[in-house]
């Protein structure tokens, strides 16, 4: 089984992929159309040289090596994408070879925890727009929404959380799933030195989230159009 998750930035995706990654049968890959997507966009990142050499920037040959085989014969593969990566004019086909999942996490937290790592993000940037519209895309196609997963239910009860998320998936929840090492995974993309400090100082999730936190004046407006697309898909959460 191939399991792509659907996230933007800030979302707890990289936790995620290090927990499915400790279950110890399913191969991770980190953000594969990140290159692609920099080429493409003409969007100007941190560590941008070294993301451009690390992986292909032809979107049609990163999508053949997710439908082909999994890597290291694992019965898995997790797929970590950012919704935004996916330009208009790439060629979505692939995904019918997936069970696609949509991890949301509310505007406000993804909004403040991107302002500490890159500074005035756009609406663009953060993925609210482009996961709606593959959520709403995926929806059509199966008849059915998708699963969808609010990382601060996995925070705030990570065994419960990634239990209902194996039984949504049909396969068998582990304990594996709430730890990892620390220092970072082999798979991690190249732009993990900038972005992933703090999961590769942990061992296990977070605690629970507190109250949202506030936003300067600056990012009202963001928070505001943002909104609307997290909406739409937190009413069909896993509960």
């Amino acid at each position: 089984m191939k399991i792509a998750m659907w996230s933007g930035p800030r979302n707890l995706s990289t936790a995620m992929m290090y927990s499915f990654a400790s279950r110890g049968d399913c191969a991770v890959v980190d953000e594969p159309f990140y290159a692609a997507y920099l080429t493409q966009s003409g969007q100007i990142h941190p560590m941008q040289a070294e993301t451009l050499a690390s992986q292909s920037s032809d979107p049609a040959q990163v999508a053949a090596d997710l439908t082909g085989p999994i890597p290291d014969e694992k019965r898995y593969l997790y797929q970590k994408h950012m919704t935004h990566h996916m330009l208009p004019g790439m060629d979505l086909s692939w995904m019918e070879s997936c069970e696609n999942v949509f991890l949301i996490r509310h505007p406000a937290r993804v909004i403040a925890s991107y302002a500490r790592k890159r500074q005035g993000p756009t609406l663009n940037d953060i993925g609210f727009v482009q996961q709606a519209a593959l959520f709403q895309s995926e929806t059509t196609r199966l008849g059915r929404p998708p699963i969808v997963i609010d990382s601060f239910d996995i925070r705030a009860n990570p065994a419960q959380a990634l239990a209902r998320l194996c039984a949504a998936l049909g396969i068998p929840y582990t304990e594996n799933m709430l730890h990892w090492p620390s220092g970072g995974h082999p798979d991690d993309g190249a732009w993990a030195p900038h972005w992933y400090g703090a999961v590769h100082r942990s061992t296990g999730f977070e605690d629970a989230e507190g109250p949202l936190p506030a936003l300067s004046d600056d990012y009202s407006d963001l928070l505001n159009a943002a909104l609307p697309f997290y909406e739409q898909m937190v009413a069909f959460k896993l509960e």
